[in-house]
Formats: C-alpha cells, sequence, structure tokens
C-alpha cells in the first residue's frame, strides 16, 4: 500500500549519498520506511561537489528508488550537508555602553546582525552558535537587564565555501528537487548519538567517516569548535595498497586484520597475513602501515579540541561513523590523548523500529542520517493531485511539443517567484537558509540600504532647507533692528 505520511531525508557523505523515508509515531518512535544508497565517489570528494553532472544523477537515482519502495510521490526533502568545507570560526563583537546602563534585549538583537554581516573571503555564513557574553569583566549567558560599561558578544560562525553551496544548490535544482530545510549533517548527528549529559559536562564528539573526520567540541551544552579533516577510514586502505594489492582487496585486508591498537606484547614476528595469489605479509608489518596512519587521524582530531577545553572534557570522547568499527579504535584514542573515557555510538539515541539491514547492523554508518530523519516535521508525501498541478498548474501555456510553459515563468515578480527570506537568527537548530532565501535576503538589504540612504538624503537636504531659512530670517530681522535704529536718530533731530 502507497505510504501517505512520511518524511524523507538525503545526506551527502564523503563518498556515498544516503536517502531515507520514515513515519513519526505518537510515541516517539520512528518507523524507517525505505532506505537508498548511491556510490558518488565519482562526483563527491571529502563531501565536497565537485562533477555537478554525476552529483545530479545519484540525486535523480535516490529519489526514483525512494518513491519505488514508498510507492508514493515525494514533495519535498530535508538535506544534510557537511564535508571538508565546512569549518568553523570564533568572532568576538564589542560595545561600549555609556552611561553604565542596563543591556536591553535591541542591543543583543544589534550585535547578532553585526555578526551576521561578517564577510568571509570566498565563505558564506550557513549558521551561528552564540557562546557567552562578557559583561565587564563577567562571563553571561542571558546577559539582558545586567548592568555593564563594556559587552562582548562570543560568536561562533559556522562557515562554508560560497562556490561548494553554489553548487549544491543547483545540483538539487537541475535535479528537480524541491528543499524542505537544509540542515548542518554535524549538527543532526550530535543531536541523535550525544546525551544531554555528555553535552552539558563536556565532550568530543568524532565522526570517523570514510574520507573525512569531523570533530566537533561541547561545553555546557554549547558546541565550541567544529573543524573537518580530510582523513578518514579511506586513507587505511590505501595505505595497506603499498602492499602491492589492490583497493577492494586492501579493503577485506582491513576489515579482516586490522587493529587501531595492538600491544607491543601482542606482536608475533613469526605470523603472517594472506594476500593475494597465494603471497603474505608479516603482521608486524601490517600492524605498523594502520598504525600509522591511525595515529595521525588521532592525532589531528586531538589537536582540534581547543587546549581550554581539553581538561574539561568530563563526558569523554564519543567516537561514531563507518571508521569506529575499527578494532581497538577506542584504545588508540585513550593511548594518544590520555582521555580514558569514551565511547562508541553505534547506533542514534532515538527509538527506530525497521528490518533493513543497514539500520539493523548498528554500524554507526547511518547515524547521521537517522538524526537527519528525526529533524523533519513536514510531511513529505505529494498526493497525484497535487502533482498535476505542479506539472500543469494553473495559468500553464502548452507550447510546441506537448510540453507546458510556467506562465509566472514568463512574467517575473508574479507570487509564484517571490521568496521570503527566514530570520537566519530564528532558524531550527542546525539549520541554515537556502541559497534563494540568502539571495532574497541580500536583495532584502540592499533595498533597505538605498531606501536608508535615500532617507538620509532627503534629511539632510531638509536640514539644508531649514539652515537657509533660518539665516534669512537671521538677516531680515538684523535688518529691521537697523532700520529701527536709526529711525530713532531721526526721531531725536
Amino acid at each position: 500500500m502507497p505510504a501517505r505520511n512520511f518524511i524523507v531525508a538525503i545526506e551527502l557523505g564523503s563518498t556515498k549519498i544516503r536517502g531515507i523515508a520514515g513515519q513519526k509515531k505518537s510515541d516517539g518512535r520512528i518507523d524507517v520506511l525505505a532506505v537508498v544508497t548511491e556510490d558518488a565517489t565519482q562526483c563527491i570528494r571529502k563531501g565536497v561537489v565537485y562533477n555537478i553532472d554525476k552529483t545530479v544523477q545519484c540525486i535523480t537515482n535516490v529519489m526514483q528508488r525512494l518513491r519505488s519502495q514508498l510507492k508514493s510521490n515525494i514533495k519535498h526533502v530535508y538535506i544534510g550537508v557537511g564535508g571538508q568545507s565546512i569549518h568553523s570560526d570564533l568572532n568576538v563583537i564589542a560595545k561600549e555602553i555609556a552611561g553604565d546602563i542596563p543591556v536591553t534585549q535591541q542591543l543583543i538583537v544589534d550585535m547578532m546582525d553585526e555578526n551576521r554581516s561578517m564577510e568571509y573571503p570566498e565563505k558564506e555564513i550557513l549558521d551561528v552558535e552564540v557562546q557567552e557574553y562578557k559583561a565587564d569583566n563577567l562571563m553571561q549567558t542571558e546577559p539582558v537587564g545586567v548592568q555593564c560599561q563594556r559587552l562582548e558578544g562570543n560568536f561562533l560562525n559556522i562557515l562554508q565555501s560560497k562556490r561548494h553551496y553554489q553548487k549544491l544548490n543547483t545540483c538539487f535544482e537541475i535535479a528537480d528537487v524541491k528543499i524542505a530545510e537544509i540542515y548542518l549533517a554535524p549538527f543532526a548527528l550530535a543531536d541523535a548519538v550525544l546525551t544531554p549529559v555528555e553535552k552539558r559536562s563536556g565532550c568530543v564528539l568524532v565522526d570517523l567517516g570514510a574520507d573525512t573526520t569531523t570533530v566537533m567540541v561541547f561545553h555546557k551544552n554549547i558546541i565550541r569548535h567544529l573543524a573537518v579533516i580530510p582523513l578518514g577510514a579511506n586513507n587505511i586502505t590505501k595505505d595497506i595498497c603499498s602492499l602491492q594489492v589492490e583497493e577492494p582487496e586492501a579493503e577485506k585486508l582491513k576489515l579482516r586484520y586490522a587493529s587501531a591498537y595492538t600491544e607491543p606484547a601482542d606482536v608475533d614476528p613469526s605470523l603472517k597475513y594472506d594476500l593475494d595469489y597465494e603471497r603474505k605479509v608479516e603482521s608486524s608489518r601490517f600492524i605498523d602501515i594502520v598504525e600509522a596512519r591511525v595515529q595521525e587521524i588521532v592525532a589531528n582530531v586531538w589537536n582540534q579540541v581547543p587546549q581550554e577545553f581539553q581538561d574539561k572534557l568530563l563526558g569523554g570522547i564519543v567516537l561514531t561513523g563507518g571508521g569506529s568499527n575499527l578494532k581497538n579504535i577506542d584504545v588508540a584514542f585513550t593511548k594518544q590523548t590520555g582521555v580514558e573515557k569514551i565511547r562508541i555510538a553505534k547506533f542514534v539515541t532515538y527509538t527506530i523500529s525497521s528490518s533493513n539491514p543497514a539500520i539493523t547492523a548498528h554500524d554507526g554508518t547511518m547515524n547521521t542520517v537517522l538524526g537527519l530523519l528525526a529533524k523533519g516535521d513536514q510531511n513529505c508525501w505529494l498526493p497525484e493531485e497535487q502533482k498535476s498541478q505542479t506539472l500543469f498548474g494553473a495559468g500553464d501555456q502548452p507550447i510546441a511539443g506537448g510540453l507546458h510553459q510556467p506562465a509566472a515563468a514568463q512574467q517575473p515578480g508574479t507570487a509564484a517567484e517571490v521568496i521570503t527570506p527566514r530570520d537566519p537568527n530564528t532558524l531550527p537548530p542546525g539549520a541554515v537558509q537556502t541559497m534563494a532565501e540568502m539571495e532574497a535576503a541580500k536583495a532584502a538589504a540592499r533595498e533597505q540600504a538605498e531606501r536608508e540612504a535615500e532617507e538620509k538624503r532627503l534629511a539632510e537636504e531638509a536640514k539644508l532647507q531649514l539652515e537657509k531659512q533660518e539665516e534669512k530670517e537671521k538677516k531680515s530681522g538684523f535688518g529691521a533692528k537697523l532700520i529701527k535704529w536709526l529711525g530713532s536718530f531721526t526721531d531725536e533731530e
């Protein structure tokens, strides 16, 4: 029976594009209805689109397969973006407050707007995470009403390459896939696998992907740092290829023999692992190859943790993603970072019902897309009658060959083209504006600036006219007084 009430989410991973559809139940459970995965190694590198045509084809395939499994049409989807182009930047906005008066809500809004207006070369602000405010020398999370002479606002700006963001939007436009909401995939993942206690007490979330490793640092329920390292589990596979084996065989060897850490006493110099064509390799050599790359990844992860928080991680380190399945990966992190509290998040904290092997495997690979699915709150089902209206809406004009040209497309400025941008400061956590909303917001800002400039010009002209009038009146008043004074002499004579 065709599904009529479901949510659809698509994750653009470092090497794969995953699609999922599910229903949210009244008891909080999520029933997974469909799961599809497309290999994206030919169009996405480290989570960044580099081939638009092939990416469009992958997205189209995902949508077709989801429709086939659901036996229903899809109105719009939720998107998760990540990849190497995303990183965070801490920005400080300071305001001097005359008269030592209390901080107002308007001042906070002005500081947030000033931060949003920051320009980064070739970068776009996708999201802003407010850290704390410093009122004089006192840190505050809610500074409204606090008396101070100087207020500093700390804002963590989440940035992404403008070029990549434009490519991403272009891909979905060409594929004719409407977007309900765009979320930062790391935020959706964090909400799906971290507990409130871990976020509050301080932890590091490490998503060990195929080509990238995402690092998020939390403390006091606030994200303190976000970075994406261009290293992942595939780098271990490629290192194993140095043993003169093909990559598919190297991947099998990794899954069969690889360990992130091996005690020196457990290394057997006489032990050999089977390769291909009846070749063998010393286990000690294989262990050295794997551990060297793991140590590099762990060192880079720990380097991304700000030094001020390294001794405040009471929640420890939480590992997830496909790379977290590597044997003894938790031991490797403990040995190198000194953090003893390591948890491997094999699955999300939500209650998920599914018989799909990709979901029931609980291997960490589906955590992000499940987190995106949980974020959705709008029905993605497209009824047949709405589909007909979408394809041939009111006012559509038939053209040669039986195709239809929407009338709105011929009349720029019609209601169909008007986009009302959402306030970026009131978006759901982890959500970002679409490219169309960003362009509309910029156009609105330009119009506002032009209006303000015109109002300023008119005000200056009015002021100038007033000054001229006052000067004229002043001169005329002086002349009258002079005539009266000279008249007094005439009267005396």
